[in-house]
């Protein structure tokens, strides 16, 4: 899953994760739709006991756009006698996706502990065309921490307001969840090693594709071998050694008693945070992977077990049928490629691999010697690798809709695979037929969801017996071969019906998880294959580190387990505060982390405790005075009082208590310390009711620097003026300088130091034990010296506010480009007047500023307007993260006046010749269209010098408008949809009173799911077809117009399409009869079809049809 671990509510990561909101009650509920549902007086308690375990729920959602509530619940409906409700964020839970998760509906009021586990798909359906449903599914076991479970990101808002897309429709939105409710697992007692002998992997957050691979290769045991065979040495670092952090990982998978983490593989990937929160294709993951070991095994042991494992050979071959020609190539594969779409097993589309093509006609082969010749084409195998990985292309690329979809046919695959079959019709006759290619089935990976997500997890069976095992993430469970086999086969499964007896048609299910990788191991290279690995296949100085690593664990297990028999004591002193008081804190005393900490037992008495403090620091027990601090309401944290006698007569247990109302398990201490004129210790001074301890930081304003000086014992009456002597000998000044006083009182949310009254008492001035004073020279009034923060108040303020910003070239997002001291108070113009400085620009207008988003770790969609923040510390904040990199980028015109242009890209479709230019128009907003088709013509090539041009709107193939010239192109939107400018034609322009002007599309029809679809592509266009004229007439101006040749357009079938069903017409039917029609939706709703094959060129996706769209490649930087 992308992400399987619940989140807080304001929390969020890009790409398709599953991130679920704590469940709080519903804030505005609001009347709605609901169809197919359980009567509203049905409840747990009366819903009958044969309650299938399985239903489907629709809501429909009235006034979608101006629901004005951040969260939205569905009225309550009953899966297996449970109580659900789905929930919504139309505005997005903190993000700019429709956010949408299952709920429990009654978790509030459940008995402590309570669990259930269900299957469930959600969906936003498309009333227009079914086809384009978006729909998502997962698998989560509920319980009282995880109420509810669902995608952050489920489909752009972008995508749902646009009424074009067909989500939104009368403004009502429709949504379906599928829930199925299975046998709870308890999850959290769950121990996979003790119930199964083996352990899982954790999941880093979008991790389980990994995961899933990783378990296949560990349980290939002649790979694992070769693994522990790379040589390392113990100067290596897992993090920055692939070799050695494979064979950490599959170490511990071998020895542990607990799930293993990946870190340290995926570090040595050189992967960052990022890369482990975006789904990549398992496929490419483990190419990339073997090449990697493929490189790093050669010229040690194990060279070329790579390819011995995996490497196969086929033959490609081209063969003439009426000349002695053959051309042969050889090539190797790790991989095999099935096509599932067509197909319905292993074998039928190993059948579709070796299918022979006929090369003729127009498409002959041009032999050498021969010319152009019939021929046919295909694939052989030379050879099959002893483990066979058969990638099923679950994924594939709709050139019709410019998307990925998921293909969730049945495709069955065996047991036992045999491919030597039908006397060896897949091997070429070079093939060494004494090599049995009879395989077992070891692996199944599954992916379970959607394109544009979902969960992986594999099943397998470690040493071929009966027994499977399924892998998910941290979870390893025992399962029977069904669950392995056939369930994973996909298509629909069928659930009985609601009401046995009624006459309502069965619910059929698709099921969303199926197969995706196949691993087969011959049966004759089984016993070397499924070989012994023990501790001697282990380098010594692995064996060694990772044992230690697991004493250091079993340690750390030990001292958590023990923790509530322990006091944890942080002991700060004056060296403490001079080693960090102006180098890693400016405000309070002592950062407690940084402390000497003793970890003490709880009954040990306190005078003990002071023997082995004696000891680690060399001060007497008698010269210690330890005091307690204390938080102040103001959020400091200052020393408070010392420790009574009687008190320090209990036991660090009791005193811990006494000290800490929170219940932690840490003793926060103070040690003070006096020493004599021989800086020895002494006893530390008799401390009355009216003394008072203070301490104190001196600042230099000309090198800006703070620092602790020493602390002192004063009378609550006495001044100031009676220690400023000793405050100039603790500073190294002349006793009689003049200095001033301040007294540091907080830093949150904003600095407070306020100047000390010299000639006020300490009383009178408020100050108690644990306060601090900053003092500095008194700066001289004729000095012309001039610092940047010239007093103590101004330094800490700027010390506060101080932030690093690290600036990035939007061109180049992903590195650093310089680095810039600012202050959180500096206003937008500040901001851009340094960035201008620092890179040389002369007008800082120019320059404009885009924020980033810091769980995507990429640059925000929209930058920032010009003076639209306030300060930089407005610039640098996402929802509740602060960052501290800014993305710049240089302008060619000042941002407030490219504010007030309107930027459109137009593809301008020449008249004569075959090409489209896209060109970029900039406009002041109040424009209209004639201003842009003016704009146009200074930049375009025209047919003639008094052409008429007009913009149109054209969205998957369709023509949806044309804009007229008065239109404001403020409002135009080209995110989504293709703005085209072309030439009128002159017939259009002498329409005669009966002629008429139609759409014309390109079509091919295709089949899914036993329905016919209609898919438009290519280039749409006006047509004008006259009274009376016949499809022979039109057929005759098309060619034309088009320049098909007369072979090509011979193909071709010509259809009057309504409402996407076709009409095909004959050469003798009148066109025009057709389109008399005047109340469709929209004139693109009927247009003359031209079906025919897409012969345009594809575009370059498919070299990877099985990698998501949205996806990155996969790269392994070391």
């Amino acid at each position: 899953m992308t992400v399987m671990t619940p989140a807080p509510i304001d929390q969020q990561q890009d790409d398709e994760e599953m991130l679920v909101p704590h469940s709080d009650l519903a804030d505005n509920h609001q009347s709605m739709e609901v169809v197919s549902q359980p009567e509203a007086g049905n409840t747990v308690e009366n819903q009958p006991l044969e309650d299938p375990p399985s239903s489907r729920f629709t809501w429909k959602i009235g006034n979608f756009t101006r629901l004005n509530i951040r969260k939205h619940y569905s009225d309550i409906f009953v899966v297996g006698g449970y109580k659900w409700r789905v929930l919504i964020f139309p505005k997005g839970n903190n993000v700019d996706f429709l956010s949408m998760y299952l709920d429990v509906a009654d978790a509030a009021n459940l008995p402590y502990g309570w669990s259930r586990y269900a299957q469930f798909s959600l969906a936003v359906v498309n009333q227009i065309n079914p086809k384009y449903t978006i729909r998502k599914d997962t698998q989560h076991q509920f319980n009282g921490r995880e109420s509810d479970w669902g995608f952050t990101s489920f489909t752009p808002l972008s995508e749902l307001y646009d009424p074009s897309r067909g989500y939104l429709v009368n403004d009502t939105l429709i949504v379906e969840a599928e829930v199925l409710v299975r046998r709870v697992l308890d999850y959290w007692t769950y121990d996979s090693k003790k119930e199964t002998g083996y352990v899982g992997l954790k999941n880093q957050g979008a991790t389980c594709y990994m995961n899933s691979l990783l378990q296949t290769l560990y349980h290939i045991p002649y790979f694992r071998k070769a693994v522990y065979h790379m040589p390392t040495t113990e100067n290596d670092m897992p993090s920055a050694s692939i070799p050695l952090a494979l064979q950490s990982l599959f170490y511990k998978l071998q020895y542990s008693d607990s799930s293993v983490a990946t870190k340290e593989l995926t570090k040595s990937f050189g992967w960052d945070t990022y890369d482990s929160f975006m789904q990549h294709d398992v496929q490419e993951l483990n190419r990339v992977l073997c090449e990697k070991l493929e490189d790093k095994m050669k010229g040690t042991v194990v060279e070329g077990t790579i390819q011995q494992l995996f490497e196969g050979h086929h033959m490609n071959y081209i063969e003439c049928i009426n000349v002695d020609y053959k051309s042969t190539r050889k090539e190797s594969f790790y991989d095999l490629q099935l096509d599932v779409k067509g197909c319905c097993d292993v074998y039928a589309s190993f059948d579709k691999y070796v299918e022979v093509e006929r090369l003729e006609g127009d498409n002959k082969y041009h032999a050498e010697q021969y010319g152009l010749q019939d021929a046919k084409k295909g694939v052989l195998f030379i050879d099959f690798p002893p483990v066979l990985q058969l990638q099923l292309k679950r994924f594939e690329y709709d050139f019709m809709r410019d998307t990925m979809v998921k293909i969730n046919d049945r495709y069955e695959f065996p047991l036992q695979l045999d491919l030597d079959r039908e006397n060896g019709k897949y091997l070429s006759p070079d093939a060494d037929r004494s090599v049995r290619n009879l395989y077992t089935l070891h692996g199944v990976l599954v992916h379970s969801g959607g394109v544009h997500g979902g969960h992986y997890y594999a099943f397998i069976r470690p040493t071929l017996s009966d027994q499977w095992y399924k892998f998910d993430d941290e979870r390893v469970t025992k399962e029977d071969m069904k669950r392995a086999l056939e369930e994973q086969y996909g298509g629909e499964e069928e659930l009985p019906p609601t009401n046995p007896g009624f006459n309502n048609t069965p619910f059929k299910f698709t099921k969303y998880s199926n197969a995706y990788m196949l691993v087969y191991i011959r049966e004759s290279d089984k016993d070397k294959i499924i070989c012994n690995v023990d501790e001697k296949d282990i380098a010594e100085h692995l064996r060694e580190r990772l044992k230690k690593e697991q004493e250091e664990k079993e340690h750390k297990k030990k001292e958590k387990a023990e923790a509530h028999l322990y006091t944890i004591i942080k002991v700060a002193r004056d060296e403490d505060l001079a080693k960090q008081i102006g180098k890693n804190i400016y405000f309070d005393l002592v950062d407690h982390e940084k402390v000497r900490i003793f970890r003490v037992q709880k009954q040990t008495p306190f005078h003990l405790f002071k023997e082995e403090v004696a000891k680690e620091f060399g001060i007497p027990v008698q010269f210690q005075r330890f005091w307690l601090w204390a938080k102040r309401q103001n959020h400091t944290y200052r020393p408070n009082r010392p420790l009574a006698p009687l008190e320090e007569n209990q036991s660090v247990g009791q005193l811990r208590e006494v000290s800490n109302k929170v219940n932690n398990a840490e003793l926060k201490l103070f040690l003070e310390v006096e020493l004599g004129p021989d800086l020895c210790p002494i006893s530390p001074p008799c401390k009355m009711k009216e003394d008072i301890l203070l301490f104190f930081k001196l600042y230099d304003p000309e090198k800006e620097e703070l620092r602790y000086v020493g602390r002192l014992f004063v009378k609550t009456n006495d001044k100031p003026t009676e220690i400023l002597t000793k405050l100039n000998e603790m500073a190294g000044y002349a006793p009689d300088e003049e200095i001033e006083l301040y007294e540091e009182i907080k830093f949150e949310p904003s600095v407070m130091c306020e100047p000390i009254d010299k000639k006020s008492t300490f009383r009178a001035s408020q100050l108690e034990d644990g306060d601090i004073i900053c003092f500095q020279r008194s700066p001289l009034v004729e000095t012309d010296e001039q610092f940047r923060c010239t007093d103590v108040p101004s330094f800490l303020e700027y010390v506060h506010n101080r932030q690093v910003v690290h600036f990035r070239s939007l061109e180049k997002p992903k590195e650093d480009d310089f680095c810039l001291e600012l202050s959180k108070l500096h206003t937008y113009d500040d901001v851009v007047e340094r960035v201008a400085q620092h890179i040389g620009l002369d007008d800082p207008s120019k320059i404009r500023l885009t924020s980033h988003n810091c769980y995507s770790q990429q640059p925000k969609p929209q930058p920032i307007k010009y003076r639209g923040v306030d300060h930089l510390s407005d610039m640098l904040v996402h929802y509740n993260q602060i960052s501290d990199i800014l993305y710049y980028e240089v302008l060619d015109i000042p941002l407030p006046e490219l504010q007030g242009l309107k930027t459109l890209k137009v593809a301008f479709h020449h008249a004569t010749k075959d090409e489209v230019v896209i060109h970029t128009i900039r406009l002041p907003k109040q424009s209209t269209v004639a201003d842009v088709i003016n704009d146009l013509k200074t930049k375009v090539e025209l047919s003639h010098p008094n052409t008429e041009l007009r913009l149109l709107e054209v969205f998957y193939h369709k023509i949806y408008k044309i804009f007229p010239p008065n239109e404001k192109i403020e409002n135009i939107n080209d995110q989504y949809w293709t703005l085209r400018a072309e030439e009128i034609p002159e017939e259009e322009k002498n329409l005669g009173p009966n002629d008429r002007l139609i759409h014309v599309y390109h079509f091919t029809k295709e089949t899914a799911q036993n329905q016919m679809q209609i898919q438009n592509f290519g280039e749409p266009f006006f047509f004008v077809i006259h009274e009376g004229e016949t499809l022979a007439e039109i057929k005759i101006r098309i060619q034309n117009r088009l320049q098909v040749p007369d072979e090509e357009f011979a193909k071709w079938k010509f259809a009057f399409l309504s409402l996407g069903r076709p009409e095909y017409l004959q050469d003798s039917d009148v066109v025009s009869s057709r389109f008399q029609r005047r109340d469709v939706y929209g004139a693109w709703e009927q247009y003359l079809g031209l079906e025919h094959s897409d012969s345009a060129p594809k575009r370059a996706y498919s070299t990877n049809q099985n990698r998501h769209t949205y996806e990155k490649p996969v790269k392994i930087y070391n």
